[in-house]
């Protein structure tokens, strides 16, 4: 019995990546899990901003744009939380509290640029693919807000 049919006998509920030539099969959990966490809107972008260097709270709010106190507050504490990010207090009145990417958070941003430099290039096509679906099947289910008629991959 191979490792595929031996888990789903123990009743593994995982969900099973495809194995490449040089690999085995692997559990998607972990993947998905830190998935879940790197791939929400404002963590790419507070870690995006954060590739200058580091920054205020103020600064950081400011650059992102549209992002609430209390939305920024929990993402950066949820990058603090997994290692990305490291948060400084310098006692002063006011306190100043500094933001900065970790070694971890610095090695994220290779394959977040890689992922943003594919977004822009292939977006018209995306749209393009979501226009013709919906032509093809004017009764389905809209996910994303319109923009200009066309199905918005940003409108979230």
């Amino acid at each position: 019995m191979n490792n595929l049919a031996a888990e789903r006998q123990r009743g593994d509920k995982g969900t099973i990546m495809k194995p490449s030539a040089e690999t085995v099969e692997h559990d998607c959990r972990p993947v998905g899990e830190i998935l879940h966490q790197i791939g929400g809107k404002w963590t790419v972008l507070v870690i995006n901003t954060l590739s200058d260097g580091p920054m205020r709270f103020s600064e950081i709010k400011r650059m992102v744009g549209g992002i609430s106190q209390k939305v920024l507050t929990a993402t950066l504490r949820e990058l603090e939380m997994d290692g990305f990010v490291t948060r400084t207090v310098t006692p002063s009145i006011p306190p100043r509290v500094d933001y900065e990417l970790t070694e971890l958070g610095r090695d994220l941003q290779r394959p977040l640029h890689a992922l943003g430099q594919w977004a822009i290039e292939n977006r018209s096509k995306v749209l393009e693919a979501r226009r013709q679906y919906f032509f093809e099947n004017p009764r389905a289910a809209r996910p994303h807000q319109l923009v200009g008629g066309v199905p918005s991959i940003a409108a979230e």
